[in-house]
């Protein structure tokens, strides 16, 4: 698994860059898909690992990986994937079971929420990528026959482009309450396209709606650039994250919501293993000590 090639930072598809990180994500649900303790369940995880070119090689079950869990790559942090897909599983189901009936997944890379959730009958999906990736994931999914369990659209445009404009064609209502993931997305984004994203989903939004983001809070990414995780993904797959993460300030994303009226809780991962009794938990140079994973609410405007 080493001697790999030099990554590209803007690849359409998912054979480099950005989109070779949503196969680095497959592979790890599809580890835990296979756990005897396993936190979620991907199915079709490691189809898509087996259709792409640049990852034949890698593991989709931890029996295939030499040293296991001792394995920072594809244990702890393969571990780490599979927690936060349960959490934010687990969030969004929360939030459809208000009056949520649309769900916006932004970069959805390889997500297959529509497919293997249960969903009520009337909630749409909306799935943000680029083209490249969005085509590539539709491929395997009808190589494989599977149908979406709720009405899915996808939606194919760059988030750097006018992605506003694609989603509302598509159907997407503002005033109707919605429900919205940045899932591994916002550290790749450079501090000012986060913010307006964020700005973004707050007009977007009428009240009863929610966001969940991952965001990362260290001072000095480039600290962590020997860490075990970091260190393994380069060598072991030659993915060099530190490279393809925006290395500048970032904004404070659950602040300016708080001021924009929504609630707003801020949690660690760990937090997460605790209360699982699965997961990773802090270790020395960790290079998950600075992830957050923040959940909010817009509240319903009284009425004049």
């Amino acid at each position: 698994m080493t001697g790999a090639a030099p990554q590209q930072t803007d690849v359409e598809g998912v054979d480099g860059g950005v989109g070779l990180t949503a196969l680095l994500v497959a592979a790890a649900r599809a580890i835990e898909t296979y756990r005897h303790d396993s936190l979620a369940q991907d199915v079709y995880a490691e189809h898509f690992v087996r259709a792409a070119p640049a990852c034949t090689d890698w593991p989709v079950r931890i029996e295939q990986v030499p040293d296991g869990d001792d394995n920072p790559l594809w244990g702890r942090f393969a571990r780490y994937f599979g927690l936060r897909t349960r959490v934010l599983d687990d969030f969004l189901l929360r939030s459809v079971r208000t009056n949520v009936r649309q769900v916006v997944l932004l970069g959805a890379g390889l997500d297959t929420r529509a497919f293997r959730l249960d969903w009520p009958s009337d909630v749409v999906v909306f799935e943000i990528d680029r083209a490249g990736v969005l085509a590539f994931k539709q491929q395997v999914l009808t190589d494989l026959s599977a149908a979406p369990k709720v009405k899915r659209v996808p939606v194919p445009v760059d988030l750097r482009a006018d992605w506003v404009t694609a989603l509302t064609t598509v159907g997407f209502d503002p005033a109707v309450p919605s429900v919205w993931l940045a899932e591994g997305l916002l550290f790749y984004l450079p501090s000012t396209a986060e913010t307006n994203l964020i700005d973004t989903v707050d007009r977007l939004t009428t009240g009863g709606s929610a966001l969940a983001f991952e965001a990362k809070l260290e001072k000095d990414l480039l600290a962590y650039r020997d860490s075990p995780i970091y260190t393994a993904t380069r060598e072991q797959i030659g993915i060099d994250l530190l490279h393809l993460f925006d290395t500048g300030p970032r904004p404070d994303s659950a602040g300016d919501l708080a001021a924009k009226g929504w609630s707003t809780s801020m949690h660690t991962p760990f937090d997460f293993s605790r209360r699982h009794r699965r997961g990773p938990l802090p270790a020395p140079n960790d290079a998950l000590e600075g992830n957050r994973w923040v959940f909010a609410h817009k509240a319903h405007k009284p009425r004049s």
